[in-house]
């Protein structure tokens, strides 16, 4: 415990004044061998030792020397000093008044923010983009495929529960469930969707009446496991009215999706406006699984998925071979 006297010792020391006056010393007796000295040369300094945190200090502390909070018993009768209870380690947002020309400061109160991160905290994140899917590499629209989609309009919506996990270091786990829909509006608005024996197909309602649009939309269920390196060194996006650092963030990992529900969607006008719907599976993949990225910077994080397998079922030769990819912002 000697270190605690010798790291109180300078801390009191550092902003005691240099004026030339007797100074005050109080001895506390702490536990059976411990105690703190605070020497006071310039009485003046009273004023501005009242307003620390003294508490988030000394826990701080006896951190660095043990590794663990401990809580502090006096033994001597004489100097009577009130237990502390342990605190949560967020206390450090509490405010804390110091000169804002004292770098040191500064540096100590960055230094306690970035080593006193809770192992695991839990988040809810929307995902908000579009979503698009490539067929041997290349847009169908290049082919004038009747399933082309468009790029504006046809969304991409997740909500995610997620615990982000510190590792070590720069390093941090995000991994969690969430689901996740599909909506595919295709270039024209007369598209129909169906199936047969062959596979799923597509072709051109050619009704007289004005089309609006035409969608497929596919909801998952999805697990997901994302390695995070955080330069900020809190596993966090911050506010962007109060973020220090550049909290630059990125990381890539798999995630995997079961299929819940699958629909088409035709709405035109005819004497009012009607939709026709098709809740069906047109052979698509119960399964999804595929890399994520994220890449964050302050309070924006953005996010890029690409499935790996087939959006339709291989198994039948007419199905086309789509992959599906989305990409947006993350809230």
């Amino acid at each position: 415990m000697k270190k605690i006297f010798a790291v109180v010792m300078l801390i009191v020391a550092g902003y005691a004044s240099p004026a030339q006056q007797k100074p005050d010393t109080v001895v506390v007796e702490l536990a059976n061998t411990s105690r703190v000295v605070f020497t006071i040369k310039d009485r003046k300094d009273l004023t501005v030792l009242r307003q620390y945190n003294f508490q988030a200090l000394f826990t701080d502390i006896l951190n660095r020397i043990e590794g663990t909070p401990v809580t502090p018993i006096p033994t001597n009768d004489s100097v009577p000093v009130e237990p502390i209870e342990p605190r949560e380690l967020e206390t450090v947002n509490e405010p804390i008044t110091w000169d804002d020309n004292d770098e040191d400061d500064e540096e100590w109160l960055r230094d306690r923010k970035i080593r006193h991160i809770r192992r695991s905290r839990h988040s809810i994140n929307f995902d908000l983009g579009v979503n698009n899917y490539l067929e041997d590499g290349k847009f169908p629209d290049e082919n004038n495929e009747l399933y082309s989609v468009r790029p504006w309009g046809s969304w991409y919506v997740g909500i995610n529960s997620i615990q982000h996990t510190h590792v070590g270091g720069k390093l941090f786990l995000e991994w969690g469930l969430g689901l996740s829909w599909y909506n595919f509006k295709f270039q024209q608005d007369n598209i129909l969707i169906g199936k047969d024996e062959n596979g799923v197909f597509f072709e051109e309602d050619l009704r007289d009446v004005n089309f609006i649009k035409s969608k497929l939309g596919v909801t998952y269920a999805n697990v997901s496991l994302i390695p995070m390196l955080d330069f900020g060194g809190r596993g966090k996006k911050t506010r962007f009215w109060n973020s220090y650092g550049s909290n630059f963030r990125i990381g890539a990992g798999p995630y995997a999706g079961y299929r819940l529900s699958s629909r088409s969607k035709l709405v035109y006008n005819e004497d009012g406006r009607e939709k026709d719907k098709d809740r069906n599976n047109f052979y698509l993949n119960n399964f999804r699984y595929g890399v994520r990225v994220q890449l964050g910077i302050r309070s924006t994080d953005i996010f890029f998925n690409y499935d790996l397998n087939e959006l339709f079922s291989t198994e039948k030769e007419n199905n086309p071979k789509l992959n599906a990819f989305s990409f947006g912002i993350i809230f």
